[in-house]
């Protein structure tokens, strides 16, 4: 409970603003991005993979050149700073400094891109601010634990799925919660808004009494282990993290959605998409099992894969 309250508390990042690393995240071309994205809506009742992405290509191209061009060539990245072995601050280590399976990620793509994996700004991003990140130019990418959805390629552009998970209920072992199922009845559940479960819990509740929402995921854990809410809904990947972080509580049931994790970008950003492709094109090979086994294997399981690539024809 401990590190859950100290990361839960950890809500800023100081770091520099996007016009100390030269600008918005596309840098001169984001408003070409963007009307480039308006041209070409995605429609939802066309939506069948949203998971396909572009082809790779390791060239690069005018979003990824506006971002050499910057007074300090750096990625800013859209992260967590709170979901333990994804996106967190160990307090007993490094000051400062984010590990986990998405920062591993985005300091491999870093590397690839610009040659240093040091040369990326960490921007700590609520769970219902990503896309509006994305959007107004705060960050040229999000590695957080982002599902790959139809409603949500409308308004971004995401890489090939890192990363497949699904949602779950966590609860404390004692609960007499069984699942996503009916023992839901006259529960308090807490979702992160904006989150695929928010969405799942707002189209079925199974009778819930209270829905409860918070900006962050890991406000939710905070929150069951003060008593405030029953349970908590949340993609099994994260609730892995956590149950490891409290042992009093535990996954309920089986995951009832496929979910796959994707890099955001902004629409028409096809350039930095396809690079980011092509860097996961090797990080599947070397490197996505290495990360996994040091941040994930413990609490889910030891034999994973990172998910083929599917791309547009």
């Amino acid at each position: 409970m401990a590190l859950a309250c100290l990361l839960a508390a950890a809500l800023v990042l100081v770091l520099p603003r996007l016009s100390d690393t030269g600008g918005t995240a596309a840098a001169g071309g984001a408003q070409d991005v963007r009307r480039m994205a308006q041209a070409a809506p995605t429609r939802a009742e066309e939506c069948r993979t949203p998971e396909a992405s572009l082809r790779p290509s390791p060239k690069d191209g005018p979003v990824l050149a506006a971002i050499k061009k910057r007074k300090v060539a750096k990625l800013v990245v859209g992260v967590d700073q709170n979901s333990y072995r994804w996106g967190y601050r160990d307090p007993n280590k490094e000051r400062g400094r984010l590990e986990g399976f998405d920062i591993d990620l985005a300091r491999e793509i870093a590397e690839r891109l610009l040659g240093d994996r040091e040369a990326v700004v960490f921007r700590a991003i609520p769970t219902s601010q990503r896309i509006r990140a994305i959007q107004n130019g705060q960050v040229d990418m999000v590695v957080r634990t982002m599902t790959i959805n139809c409603e949500r390629i409308k308004d971004v552009a995401f890489s090939t799925a890192y990363f497949e998970t699904g949602q779950q209920i966590l609860a404390p072992k004692s609960s007499a919660i069984t699942g996503y199922d009916a023992s839901l009845r006259g529960k308090r559940v807490c979702t992160a808004e904006g989150s695929i479960a928010w969405q799942a819990l707002k189209e079925k509740s199974f009778g819930a009494d209270t829905k409860t929402t918070v900006p962050n995921q890991l406000d939710c854990l905070v929150r069951l282990q003060l008593g405030e809410v029953d349970a908590v809904l949340t993609d099994s990947a994260l609730a892995a993290g956590q149950a490891a972080q409290d042992p009093t509580v535990e996954l309920k049931g089986k995951p009832f959605t496929r979910e796959y994790y994707g890099v955001a970008m902004q629409k028409g950003a096809d350039d930095l998409v396809r690079r980011v492709n092509d860097v996961l094109e090797d990080y599947r090979e070397d490197g996505w099992k290495q990360s996994y086994d040091r941040w994930l294997a413990a609490g889910l399981r030891e034999d994973a894969r990172p998910p083929k690539p599917l791309y547009k024809d």
